[in-house]
């Protein structure tokens, strides 16, 4: 009965996201005041009927309700309870319904924070947001229904996919979702704005909040997938290039260059058709992804379905929504000229520069993503773009965008010195270079990769600290530490996140340059060296988990005689799913990571074993979390808050009740 009640909720939230499509937009042309307000009660009403649908499906899935076929496909009895609950996500079907979910609460927001926009944009915004709602309504109900029935129930189901049956990965879809959905409202933003041919520091000012948050969830979303490819697929890796890492990569870049860009339409009201394109295509490549995702025609090792059908209807909604808002972009381009000038030396020349390379590298990811797809479709050729092509053609954009970062963030705007600018940065560079070199001696190998990346990460975060004091002004040391406390949060928010991506930078260069691998054939009591330490694999045996069977390695790892670990690496098989996993045995450390994988037995006897010494791994997630903590800081700030300044606009703007920087 309550899956029947869910499944009704759905219909009904899709009846009236098409109202709130159709009646808000009417009476924003129109300038009908009532008609506008009915997109209130209908975007608060999907959210109840929506969620209510959302959690009849998770009841479903916690009682072992086996006449629902998504839960028999994707549950089992034996499984514990915190996957009986992610496992509601854990499948297309719930995944798109979440996505549903997460895509009304959006809208909602809209509603609920932003009574400060002007009625008929507000309505217009409302209106687009159901519009999309609209389209994932139909392709739930239509190709991807949840609550369909199986006429004879099931003893028990065939369980959830194991790899997914993970903390890491059991969060991950959640965050990314976040992200993917919350570029929606930008998108709506924009295409609200084409619509009324009306871009200026107003709409800057609103948009970004909702950008960084999205932004934000990206950034938590990916480093949670980094870090669970990294201990449980067992390849020793932290990111592969993989088609679906790919999807959620390409609209975090363009998130990126859209919070950039939107800062110089709210401080010099200019690059406003630049900034309307980029909130377009930064959702344009959330649905790609979502394509890429649930088409089945790129493989991938985490793909949620396998299914060309799925993938041609959300093929349509994406040339239907991006095809639309772009033919609109083209038709009122003229009608968003910018006002503000500026000249080839300012900060708004670094961000537009920030904008081409984070753009241009995002379609440098695209191209080696779809490559292969149309190599195959019109070469008839079969080939596979993996991490060389990547690594060589996306490098370089991304260390331009370090290199200029720092000077970037000090130039005035408008009109700017580089030797002005460059002058408070001295320090920061000539610490790099040192640390550079130092890194240089000090390492046994030659490659030059390892000391480049301490290079361009300490310039990073360096220039970030100097551009933070720099905010202080003038004056004695105790009198700038008071005003540095006093600094905006977007102020600090900014320092964090630009460290974080710092960080990152140094930890992913000194990971690949200076890690150590040993792969070989060990027998339980055997003892071997891997660098500085000393690997015993002291016996293998078989565990009972509560749903797989393991079979778990005990391997300790000296270090001058000293043991330092303890590792007890898996090979999990899962009966019902009728599938192994790998996990990773590993030591965290500081500095380091002790890692080791246990293979399958050999003919002649002992286990193959993987050994690696990784250095830094645990600064690559730091640095997300740093990068997203920054984003929240900002997202503090009043100045950034979804509302702010709305009170002091009505009183310089009666007729518009637009923020205004």
């Amino acid at each position: 009965m309550i899956t029947e009640l869910g499944h009704f909720a759905l219909v009904l939230g899709f009846a009236i996201a098409i109202v709130q499509m159709v009646i808000p937009l009417v009476g924003a042309h129109k300038g009908w005041r009532g008609w506008m307000a009915m997109a209130d009660p209908a975007a608060t009403s999907q959210v109840i009927l929506v969620g209510f649908s959302f959690l009849a499906l998770t009841y479903a899935f916690v009682v072992s309700d086996f006449s629902l076929r998504l839960v028999f496909l994707n549950s089992h009895t034996d499984k514990p309870m915190i996957y009986k609950i992610t496992g509601v996500w854990g499948n297309h079907e719930g995944s798109m319904l979440l996505w549903l979910l997460i895509l009304v609460l959006f809208g909602a927001c809209a509603t609920w924070f932003g009574q400060g926009l002007r009625p008929e944009f507000r309505a217009r915004v409302l209106a687009v947001q159901a519009a999309v709602s609209v389209a994932f309504y139909a392709f739930i109900l239509f190709t991807s229904n949840p609550f369909l029935r199986l006429a004879v129930p099931p003893l028990n189901g065939q369980d959830l996919n194991p790899l997914l049956q993970d903390p890491g990965l059991a969060f991950h879809p959640p965050f990314l979702y976040l992200g993917y959905v919350g570029l929606s409202m930008s998108f709506s933003f924009a295409v609200a704005a084409l619509m009324e041919g009306r871009v200026d520091a107003a709409w800057g000012r609103w948009v970004r909040p909702w950008t960084l948050a999205a932004w934000v969830f990206l950034t938590i979303g990916i480093g949670l997938g980094s870090w669970w490819a990294y201990y449980e697929l067992g390849w020793g890796g932290f990111w592969f290039w993989d088609p679906v890492e790919n999807a959620s990569f390409m609209p975090w870049l363009f998130a990126a260059a859209l919070l950039h860009s939107a800062i110089v339409v709210e401080k010099r009201e200019a690059l406003k058709s630049w900034t309307i394109l980029l909130a377009i295509m930064a959702f344009g490549f959330s649905l790609l992804g979502t394509f890429i995702v649930r088409s089945g025609l790129l493989t991938s090792v985490h793909a949620f379905a396998n299914d060309p059908e799925r993938g041609v209807w959300i093929l349509i909604i994406l040339a239907i929504f991006m095809g639309g808002a772009l033919t609109l972009f083209a038709a009122r381009a003229n009608a968003m000229r910018a006002s503000g000038v500026f000249q080839s030396v300012s900060r708004e020349s670094a961000l537009v520069l920030n904008n081409i390379l984070l753009a241009v590298s995002s379609f440098v990811v695209f191209v080696g993503t779809i490559w292969p797809l149309v190599a195959e479709m019109f070469l008839d050729r079969t080939l596979s773009v993996g991490p060389p092509f990547f690594d060589a053609a996306f490098t370089p954009f991304f260390v331009a965008i370090c290199l200029v970062l720092p000077v970037g963030a000090m130039l005035a705007w408008k009109r700017g010195s580089l030797a002005k600018a460059a002058r408070p940065l001295w320090p920061a560079a000539l610490l790099a270079v040192a640390l550079a070199g130092l890194a240089y001696a000090l390492q046994t190998s030659r490659s030059s990769l390892g000391p480049i990346g301490v290079l361009l990460g300490v310039w990073v975060v360096a220039g970030s600290l100097v551009d933070l004091w720099s905010r202080t002004g003038r004056g004695d040391l105790a009198g700038r530490i008071r005003r540095l406390g006093r600094l905006p949060r977007g102020d600090w928010g900014k320092m964090v996140s630009h460290a974080g991506l710092g960080i990152t930078v140094l930890a992913i260069a000194g990971h690949l340059a200076w890690q150590e691998e040993d792969i070989r054939v060990a027998r339980e009591g055997e003892s071997y060296a891997v660098g500085a330490y000393e690997v015993t694999l002291v016996g293998v045996r078989e565990v009972q988990g509560p749903n797989y069977i393991s079979t778990m390695a005990d391997i300790t790892m000296s270090r001058d005689g000293r043991r330092v670990a303890t590792l007890n690496p898996e090979k999990r098989y899962y009966p019902v799913a009728d599938m192994p996993t790998t996990e990773a045995g590993i030591r965290n450390g500081f500095w380091r990571d002790l890692y080791v994988v246990i293979g399958d037995p050999q003919t002649g006897g002992g286990w193959a074993v993987r050994t690696h010494i990784k250095p830094f791994s645990n600064w690559i997630w730091g640095g997300s979390i740093l990068m997203a903590l920054g984003g929240l800081i900002s997202l503090s700030d009043r100045r950034l808050r979804v509302g702010a300044g709305a009170g002091r606009t009505a009183r310089r703007e009666p007729s518009d009740g637009v923020p205004a920087e």
